[in-house]
């Protein structure tokens, strides 16, 4: 056994004599190559476990390889097929900016259609207010009455107060001054003097013609009974002498009226003013009433048409015939005179105003788009 080493005190003084063992170097050698087998052995482990790391990493690599071949063979088809989905795509793109422009285009042009309409909405209803106002303008000058000048005026007080514009505010306060002025114009009342001249014309068969005397109705005189006849019912005894002149004196008087009455009824004091009306023979009298007539209706024919310079002339001569021919004394006659006297009165041309305000409100309008 060696011995064991000696413990050197780091303050204690170095041994004067040491002893020096002949097997100290062989145990050094021993141990040196016991620390080198030992070396040897942990890198023979290191070795192995190194290449067992080596064969595991090759395996990996093999494997990651073989992943990323396949993997790589997927992109590769992924990629083909996202190249056919891109190639589809930019077609499908291009069909759509195509798409694209067109629809730009069209709207466009559906913008400039829609702001050339709501420019042009406000100048359609002024043309055609304008124009139902001329055509109603015509018309009132050619019938001579105000209706259809105050329909249209009505009718585009109406479309303005449904179009509710403001622009066209003086535009609605011109017509609503034109349709006062013009309902404030009397109008002809064409059915009531339409119905006097047929009035009129029914009377000329009733109305007597100086040429031909009228007979007048006799007077109806009492007729004296005496107390003593059988009708009396009295007694048949005598009367006294006064009342026997009484009854005398009364059918005295009865028969004198009687004949006086028939003397008036032979003899008619007349004053004629055209003595030509007293030679008319009777069947002139026929063609005078008839003529008259014509000449009634005629102006009622002209009132209707609204020829109101024809319908006076036809009553003037209707007028002077009446005063002419017929007997101004009877009531007919008076009557049938005072309904041609009354429409000759009634039948005048009506002036009606025209839609100044109006027209110059629409002409500054539409200028002033």
């Amino acid at each position: 056994m060696s011995e064991p080493p000696i413990e050197v005190l780091p303050n204690a003084a170095p041994p004067v004599d040491v002893v020096r063992d002949p097997s100290l170097p062989r145990r050094w050698f021993w141990t040196l190559v016991g620390l080198l087998a030992l070396m040897c052995v942990m890198a023979l482990a290191v070795a192995f476990t190194a290449q067992q790391r080596v064969s595991n990493l090759q395996q990996e690599l093999v494997r990651r390889q073989q992943d990323s071949q396949g993997q790589s063979a997927e992109a590769r088809m992924l990629a083909k097929q996202a190249q056919e989905n891109v190639r589809e795509a930019s077609a499908k793109l291009a069909l759509l900016e195509a798409r694209v422009s067109e629809v730009a285009i069209q709207r466009s042009q559906l913008e400039e259609l829609i702001q050339s309409l709501s420019r042009s909405r406000d100048e359609n209803v002024l043309v055609d207010i304008d124009a139902g106002l001329r055509v109603a303008v015509q018309q009132t000058a050619i019938t001579g009455s105000a209706e259809p000048l105050v329909a249209a005026l009505k009718q585009a007080e109406e479309r303005l107060a449904r179009y509710n514009q403001p622009r066209l505010e003086g535009v609605r306060r011109a017509i609503a001054r034109d349709l006062d002025r013009v309902k404030a114009v009397g109008a002809v009342d064409l059915p009531s003097l339409s119905i006097k001249l047929d009035e009129a014309v029914r009377l000329v068969d009733e109305l007597p013609l100086l040429s031909v005397a009228e007979p007048r109705k006799a007077a109806s005189a009492p007729v004296a009974t005496p107390k003593g006849s059988p009708r009396s019912g009295g007694t048949t005894s005598e009367p006294a002498p006064s009342a026997w002149a009484k009854a005398w004196n009364e059918t005295w008087a009865g028969v004198s009226d009687r004949v006086w009455t028939e003397a008036k009824s032979l003899v008619r004091v007349t004053r004629i003013d055209h003595p030509e009306a007293m030679l008319l023979a009777p069947d002139q009298a026929f063609f005078v009433r008839e003529n008259l007539k014509l000449r009634l209706l005629n102006a009622r024919l002209a009132l209707l048409s609204r020829q109101y310079d024809t319908a006076q002339s036809d009553l003037q001569v209707a007028h002077v015939v009446l005063e002419k021919y017929f007997d101004r004394s009877s009531r007919r006659i008076v009557l049938a005179s005072d309904l041609i006297r009354q429409v000759s009165s009634q039948a005048r041309l009506v002036n009606v105003p025209r839609p100044d305000d109006t027209l110059a409100a629409l002409a500054a309008a539409g200028a002033g788009r």
